[in-house]
């Protein structure tokens, strides 16, 4: 045994602090929290909980229990702690482990899981013999205890177990001892041993797979066992063995899928998720699709059984139908999180925008479009229902289906096509309702096939909306939505008569519905259908308007945060449409209404300010009556942020404030500066303290988001109002040129975006050649250029760095035409799939001024050069001018030259620059 002993004074004290932990009262927690947060720090605090634990029978065992899960938290201290405490604990807790009271052994079992992770099986390895000795006795109790210890270590950290120790691996002992345990009696033990075999899957862990046919022999043979638990982790091997060795399953495909397809049924909710989970893995898997093809008729018909609720569901989801007047408990409203914009460009080839979109409510999940990344499926993650946050049979079957639609489109619905008619037109409502469901997760990847059908489909949904069923009435919202990009096409009159008119009708009936489910799904598919309108939305704006004020009276507190996303997305979606009188008379006054509610420190305030910030941009000059209130709460909630910084900087024991709202102030400044330029010049110079001496504070914020925000409002300040940006631009560019990093840290990718835009549209405000400008130059361009270059930098990185070059080369053509040949053929690369636009423009009459002042520069990066060139649709008519200039220069100055090096260029090319340039 150990040396250590306890002392009495500090024994009893932290005795009677767990003692007074019991008591409920909120002031007692808050103090007793801060208390044992400080006993932390005393060297051998692990000792006395483990003491406690494992020494003191005369306490009462919760008191006991009690100190056993603060000795799991803290875990972590054993690795700092004195040799003494450290063997102390340790024997401590195993002797508890043997303890004779369940609550003390099940204590002690979490501790062992947890020092047994923090300090690896390899420095502690007489504990994990003792687990597996105990696999052996014959009390099947503590062999169950020890089992189930294992079996969360096995889950938390396998990848430390799979290691040697004194010239032997323990998993060598181990997997062959759990492969027997497998037929055990008991079928707890069953259950414990295929769930830790089915845990070294994923860490291609060789100990297990050189019994691998043993270990699916094994899953076979327990494929039909009594217990649920047990079949639940067969299933769940078998999906993690399909995404880590599929070759082994494909020969016994037939019969794995027989079984998955039969425990995708199982009466035992916990079994059939885990089955459903193989049918999403391996739609997930690209390569896997050939052998998935084939039993598409047999799997998709039961993924579209498993999509209707279960009674369970029911219980708690029918509620009351009209619960439109009952407040929101606190507990429903999840956590949101607010980010800044992070500038970017859309693309032509296989471009879709590199601005994240919002994510909105789904039937089955966050729905988050795809962004700038190649995944062209959807994560579990996103499927976190509004009906509950937990992931189940329905959600996973219809996440499954989602990603099959993608992978097989027409096939998947020409195999669903009769048993969803059956489903639609039925008179059970809960049949109808999963139909619906699974018509929506189908929307992505099958509307080719579905395009047809929906002349019928869209009304049919749209009359469904009058179900008298809550739960049909916001499946269709989002269903609808899902097919918001068809019936806002402006095709002809006809189409918008027949389809987008009576869907947005719909939606925004559904927005005032008297069930709050029904509201959320309706107002979150109106936002949706309100992105894919855009402009077509203008003539109806007063109705929706009218309909989306209405909603500020009549909402609860949840739904209200998804009404300012709707209004937000509107004012994006109709732009300067929304500066009438009539309508700006409509909407600010509930806006200005729920401002005036709404304290500074109010999390509420938050949404409010993004919903805001889009409307001021849409508003324009409009919405010069209310800006005076704005900037000023704006300003005081950015300087206040900054003080609780600082305060929290010079004492880290405070908790970190919160970045959202100076975050999102900063995006409300970038809004009014956008929507009101110049006419912000008087609020800026009276702002106490200067709004732009802020600014400059943030731009070095540790925070990401906030210097994000920061970066975005000097590009737009550069834009809209540069007079009274122009004094600070020497504290604001020493930052601005530190914050370009070629390998910015993932979470400072989008400030250094922004960053990298706002110098280009700084470079064009100062103008041609500026004096004070030019001391920047070679500082900025020194950074630029290694971004470009950089082969790991984001591409949207590349692509600001890009624009800005040209820019300062525009403005600064002397100093940066001499660095071409470092540039020129990684910018071309960049930008030759950027979507025609003016920032684009103002970027290539950049390069084309350097190319004039430096024709050399470009000879080894010609071919990239005319490639970028004929990649524009429609140039400006000055840049159309610079490129024949260019061009037919090029061609007479080496006419037999130039005609060799274009007869190398691929045909498409040439027959371009013939057609267009005349060269």
């Amino acid at each position: 045994m150990s040396s250590w002993n306890p002392q009495p004074a500090g024994l009893q004290e932290i005795l009677s602090t767990i003692h007074e932990s019991t008591d409920m009262n909120v002031t007692v927690q808050r103090n007793i929290t801060q208390k044992l947060n400080s006993f932390t720090r005393v060297p051998d605090y692990i000792a006395y909980l483990a003491h406690i634990l494992t020494a003191m029978p005369q306490e009462e065992e919760r008191i006991r229990t009690i100190a056993g899960y603060l000795l799991k938290n803290n875990a972590r201290l054993i690795l700092s702690s004195s040799p003494e405490v450290a063997q102390y604990v340790k024997a401590a807790v195993l002797r508890a482990f043997d303890d004779g009271s369940v609550m003390i052994r099940n204590a002690a079992g979490q501790d062992i899981v947890s020092f047994l992770g923090v300090l690896e099986p390899r420095n502690w390895p007489e504990c994990l013999s003792q687990l597996v000795n105990m696999l052996d006795l014959s009390d099947l109790d503590k062999q169950e205890a020890a089992f189930n210890v294992l079996e969360k270590a096995c889950e938390d950290y396998p990848r430390k177990l799979d290691v040697e120790i004194g010239g032997t691996r323990p998993l060598d002992f181990m997997i062959p001892k759990f492969l027997s345990l497998a037929d055990h009696p008991s079928s707890k033990m069953r259950s414990h041993a295929v769930a830790c075999l089915s845990y070294f899957v994923p860490v291609n862990c060789q100990s297990l797979f050189v019994h691998i046919d043993s270990f699916i022999a094994c899953l076979f043979r327990r494929a039909s066992d009594d217990d649920p638990s047990v079949r639940r982790h067969v299933c769940q091997a078998l999906v993690l063995l399909l995404a880590a060795r599929p070759e082994k399953l494909m020969p016994e495909m037939d019969h794995v899928a027989e079984y998955m397809l039969y425990s995708t049924k199982d009466k035992n909710e916990n079994v059939a998720l885990e089955a459903c989970e193989f049918w999403l893995t391996f739609a997930e898997d690209v390569e896997l699709a050939p052998f998935l093809q084939p039993l598409l008729g047999k799997v998709a018909p039961v993924l579209l059984d498993c999509m209707i609720y279960g009674e369970d569901d029911l219980l708690w989801l029918e509620g009351d139908a009209e619960d439109a007047e009952v407040p929101d408990k606190e507990s429903d409203i999840k956590p949101r999180h607010y980010g800044g914009k992070s500038h970017g460009y859309e693309r032509d080839a296989n471009g879709e925008p590199t601005e994240a979109p919002k994510s909105r409510i789904g039937a089955y999940g966050e729905e988050t479009i795809d962004s700038d990344d190649d995944d062209d499926y959807l994560d579990d993650d996103e499927f976190v229902d509004e009906m509950s946050t937990e992931w189940n049979l329905r959600k996973c079957a219809a996440a499954a289906l989602d990603v099959l639609a993608v992978r097989f489109s027409g096939d998947l619905l020409n195999v669903l096509l009769a048993p969803l008619k059956d489903k639609l037109w039925s008179s059970d409502w809960l049949q109808r309702e999963s139909g619906i469901l699974a018509l929506g997760a189908m929307a992505e990847g099958c509307i080719e096939a579905i395009e047809p059908h929906l002349p019928t489909l869209v009304p049919y949904l749209i009359n469904t909306l009058n179900d008298s069923k809550p739960l049909v009435r916001s499946i269709t919202c989002w269903t609808l939505g899902r097919y918001a990009s068809w019936t806002t096409q402006p095709i002809s009159e006809d189409h918008k008569q027949k389809y987008f008119i009576p869907t947005m009708e719909g939606l925004l009936r559904m927005v005032l519905d008297n069930n709050k489910r029904v509201q959320e799904a309706g107002c979150s598919a109106f936002a949706t259908l309100e992105e894919d309108a855009g402009m077509e939305l203008a003539p109806y704006l007063e109705p929706v308007l009218r309909n989306l004020v209405f909603a500020f009276d009549k909402y609860q507190h949840k739904n209200m945060l998804i009404l300012y996303d709707a209004v937000g997305t509107l004012a994006d979606a109709v732009g300067r449409e929304l500066s009438n009188p009539t309508y700006v008379e409509i909407l600010m006054p509930p806006l200005t209404n729920r401002w005036a509610k709404l304290k500074d420190d109010d999390v509420d305030l938050i949404p409010l300010l993004e919903c805001l910030a889009s409307v001021t941009i849409a508003m324009g000059h409009a919405f010069l009556p209310y800006a005076p209130p704005v900037f000023e709460r704006c300003c005081s909630i950015i300087h206040t942020s900054l003080l609780q910084y600082q305060q929290f900087q010079q004492n880290p024991e405070l908790d970190e404030p919160d970045k959202s709202f100076l975050v999102v102030a900063l995006d409300l400044l970038s809004g009014l500066t956008q929507g009101l330029g110049m006419a912000l010049e008087v609020l800026i110079s009276q702002s106490q303290p200067n709004l732009l001496s802020l600014l400059t504070i943030c731009l070095k914020h540790p925070q990401a988001p906030v210097r994000q925000s920061a970066y975005a409002l000097v590009g737009d300040m550069a834009m809209g109002c540069f007079t009274i940006l122009r004094p600070f631009m020497p504290g604001i560019m020493s930052e601005l040129i530190l914050q370009l990093d070629p390998e910015p840290k993932v979470e400072f990718v989008s400030a250094s975006n922004n960053a990298a835009w706002s110098v280009g549209e700084v470079a064009l405000r100062y103008g041609r050649d500026d004096l004070e400008f030019q001391q920047w130059v070679n500082p900025l361009i020194s950074r630029l250029i290694p971004i470009l270059l950089h082969p790991k930098a984001p591409r949207s990185l590349h692509e600001n760095a890009a624009v800005s070059i040209g820019r300062i080369g525009l403005m600064h053509p002397g100093l940066v035409a001499p660095h071409l040949p470092e540039f020129a053929q990684a910018w071309c690369q960049a930008l030759y799939e950027i979507r025609d636009n003016e920032e684009k423009d103002s970027a290539f009459r950049g390069l084309c001024t350097m190319v004039q002042a430096n024709p050399a520069g470009i000879a080894k990066s010609l071919l990239w050069f005319c490639n970028s060139i004929v990649r524009w649709n429609q140039p400006s008519p000055e840049l159309n001018n610079m490129f024949q200039t260019l061009l037919q220069g090029f061609k007479q100055h080496d006419q037999a030259g130039w005609a060799a090096q274009v007869a190398a260029f691929p045909p498409v090319i040439q027959e371009r620059l013939a057609t267009r340039y005349g060269v």
